[in-house]
């Protein structure tokens, strides 16, 4: 349309509404349309292209000249604030017109568009970086660094406190992040105090800089010219607030500025918030596992102890089998050892072991009979109306002078081991039925006397049936059991535990197997070396 009108040679196009001019080869102005004339008011015919009208388009009239032909192609430059695209065609004896367009809407588009996608692909680096941490002080160091060299000239991160404590980052920009724990009113910086409850921002205009005070500046950094405050909302309550600071001779914060700042936060909030629900679930976790962990075993009333537990699955710590020593309250150095096996894997098993146990706990006053102990622990199962079970050995231990005596009570186990000093290993004489099965249970007591380096070996049978061996597929099975034990005829409880699990755990390599337990009860001989509490160099014992 632009080349049909420029190439006729009437004068309709000097009325046309688009901006049009005819130069000649020089670049001497030969005729003007009113439009061209209201764009450039000092331009003229018969004057020069270098007079009265933008270089750029002298520029590109001299290069059309030059290069002249149906290639050449629109150039686009600014006119005071306007933004037009010259469109050049060429005339008679060299002459060219030029059609101006104006493109000014388009080109801020254009230029909106570009900011937007920078800032998304920033943000989307942004957020890449806060992710590679669950750890709160990290996410606060990522975003006082990320805010710091992206979005102002200093960046600090104050997250929720305790007795008017607060964990705070600083960092300037290019440079290292400083935590501390301050303590300080949020209400003496404009719009932080309620900020760290999660309410909108205020905006920037509305604060004065001069009015943060000393703790607030990172170290160095001078007077504070534009200040923005504005929350870090977490998942379903705050996460904390982030406040940006920029020096003397920067622009102060837009609106725009401001807009992407609180996105920004969005996404650096539900990091620091998704690390500290994992950190706090991390130790609340702790806490309820280290409950449910084994014991730590140690020589109890002249007897040695040691115990050895590995979970079915080798990233867990906890699952269904269990052991326990406890003193029994008025005993005479009178212990119970308690190993047992909760039916199940895992989390769900761990929780009835936790239950067991702790009932087990709190009947240490009827310890001498076994099988009240027992039907006690059946019927509070049973109360409980769940369907898994557990079998267990119970154990009264007492030193009498240099020998170790054991009355031992199986619900539902398998029978303990008899380890003697000269390698012979037998079978304890004992059984009963499942605890939490039935309403009525039986079982049968056994005594056994040691005599000074002897050990009664119980364990679950995560270790008679742990699938390995050559093929992967057969039972490690008793006999290999008594025959690892009789090579341990003499040795210390701990030897003989670590034996035990050691053979059992190269038997199963990394194939699958159920959770292993194994407690040894030892007479200690004379004069031994032993570890204390199960660790260290060891120490010789009487």
């Amino acid at each position: 349309m632009v080349q049909q009108i420029g190439v006729d040679d009437g004068t309709g196009w000097l009325s046309a509404p688009t901006p049009a001019l005819v130069a000649e080869a020089d670049g001497s102005v030969r005729a003007l349309n009113d439009a061209a004339r209201s764009l450039f008011p000092t331009a003229a015919v018969g004057g020069s292209l270098a007079a009265g009208f933008p270089s750029w388009l002298a520029h590109a009239h001299t290069e059309f000249t030059v290069r002249s032909g149906p290639a050449a192609q629109p150039v686009q430059g600014p006119v005071e604030r306007r933004s037009f695209e010259a469109h050049p065609v060429g005339r008679d004896r060299g002459a060219v017109m030029w059609w101006l367009v104006e493109d000014t809407d388009v080109r801020v588009a254009r230029e909106a568009l570009g900011v937007e996608r920078e800032r998304t692909a920033l943000l989307a680096r942004m957020s890449s970086a806060l992710s590679t941490s669950l750890h709160p002080e990290r996410c606060m160091e990522v975003t006082a660094r990320l805010a710091a060299d992206h979005l102002a000239d200093a960046a600090v991160v104050i997250a929720p406190g305790r007795q008017d404590e607060y964990p705070v980052a600083h960092c300037v920009r290019d440079g290292a992040v400083a935590h501390a724990r301050l303590a300080f009113d949020p209400y003496d910086v404009p719009g932080l105090g309620e900020a760290l409850q999660g309410f909108p921002p205020v905006p920037s205009h509305w604060l004065d800089p001069s009015s943060a005070p000393t703790w607030l500046l990172p170290a160095d950094f001078g007077e504070v010219a534009s200040i923005v405050v504005t929350p870090l909302p977490g998942h379903g309550v705050p996460a904390g607030a982030l406040v940006l600071l920029r020096g003397p001779g920067r622009q102060s914060f837009t609106e725009h500025e401001e807009t992407f700042a609180r996105l920004f936060a969005a996404r650096a909030g539900a990091a620091i918030s998704a690390a500290r629900m994992f950190a706090q679930q991390g130790a609340i976790t702790d806490v309820l596992v280290r409950d449910l962990l084994p014991p730590t075993l140690r020589q109890l009333g002249g007897v040695e102890y040691a115990g050895r537990y590995r979970a079915s699955v080798d990233t867990e710590r906890i699952g269904g089998d269990f052991y326990d020593v406890h003193p029994v309250p008025g005993g005479e150095d009178e212990a119970l050892a308690v190993l047992g096996d909760v039916c199940g894997k895992g989390l769900e098993a761990a929780v009835l072991t936790g239950k067991v146990r702790t009932t087990l706990q709190a009947l240490l006053p009827l310890a001498a009979d076994h099988q009240r102990v027992l039907r006690l622990l059946n019927n509070a199962l049973l109360s409980t109306h769940d369907s898994r079970f557990v079998t267990l050995v119970l154990a009264s231990v007492r030193r009498v002078g240099a020998h170790v005596r054991l009355r031992l009570t199986s619900g539902g186990h398998l029978p303990p081991l008899v380890v003697r000093a000269t390698g012979e290993v037998h079978e304890v004489a004992t059984s009963g039925t499942l605890v939490g099965v039935l309403p009525e249970i039986t079982s049968t007591t056994a005594e056994v006397v040691l005599a000074p380096g002897e050990t009664c070996l119980l364990y679950t049978d995560g270790i008679t049936e742990a699938l390995g061996g050559p093929m992967g597929d057969e039972m490690f099975g008793e006999e290999r059991l008594r025959a690892a034990l009789a090579d341990c005829a003499g040795m210390p409880a701990d030897a003989i535990v670590e034996h035990v699990h050691m053979l059992a755990s190269q038997w199963v390599g990394s194939g699958e197997h159920d959770d292993i337990a194994v407690l040894a009860v030892t007479a200690p001989r004379g004069r031994h070396l032993t570890a204390v509490d199960g660790h260290g160099r060891g120490r010789y014992t009487a």
